[in-house]
């Protein structure tokens, strides 16, 4: 039996020491992935500590069946989709941009800075954030993210195109903002 097996066996039986160990070990990936889905540091923290309260409390009923950092990652993720559908929100479908040109290239990402990245991803409306995360990063199809989110199949596409439109922009925005400093600083 590994260590996290014997681990887990122990949170099982609600032991303390065991919980915080856990908790320790896995409280930082977590968090980065509450971060993808959350506006802010504080929402990200906030998801993180309900995230561990259910997996704590759900976690007699995790069978061994997959991966336990996997079954976590899904608890977080619902988590912060729980939040998000208790919030009143309005699913929009726009169609009109669709033949927009939202690939963004490497060359655009290239020299910013994660955290940056990161920050506009942060800042998309919770509806374009939260498809562009479980489709772009985490690998969810349309239609789990429609059966996830209670929204049509063709609403997630076109708000996955209003998010990419969204970074595209913030991209090229951050792309000009640093070729103009280096001229000004090459200037001077």
């Amino acid at each position: 039996m590994s260590q996290l097996d014997n681990l887990i066996k122990s949170c099982k039986k609600n032991d303390i020491k065991a919980q915080s160990k856990l908790y320790e070990l896995y409280k930082d990936s977590l968090y980065i992935l509450s971060l993808k889905y959350c506006k802010n540091k504080e929402e990200a923290q906030d998801n993180l500590q309900d995230a561990f309260v259910d997996i704590f409390s759900k976690i007699k009923s995790y069978n061994a069946s997959g991966s336990f950092e996997g079954w976590m990652k899904r608890i977080t993720i619902n988590k912060a989709i729980d939040k998000y559908k208790r919030k009143k929100h309005v699913a929009i479908e726009i169609n009109n941009d669709i033949l927009e040109d939202t690939n963004i290239s490497v060359s655009l990402v290239d020299n910013i800075p994660l955290n940056d990245i990161l920050k506009s991803i942060q800042e998309l409306p919770s509806q374009y954030r939260l498809v562009f995360n479980l489709y772009e990063l985490d690998n969810y199809s349309h239609k789990e993210i429609s059966k996830l989110l209670d929204i049509s199949i063709g609403t997630s596409k076109s708000n996955l195109h209003r998010a990419k439109c969204i970074l595209k922009t913030k991209m090229q925005n951050h792309h000009s903002l640093v070729s103009q400093q280096k001229l000004t600083s090459n200037g001077n």
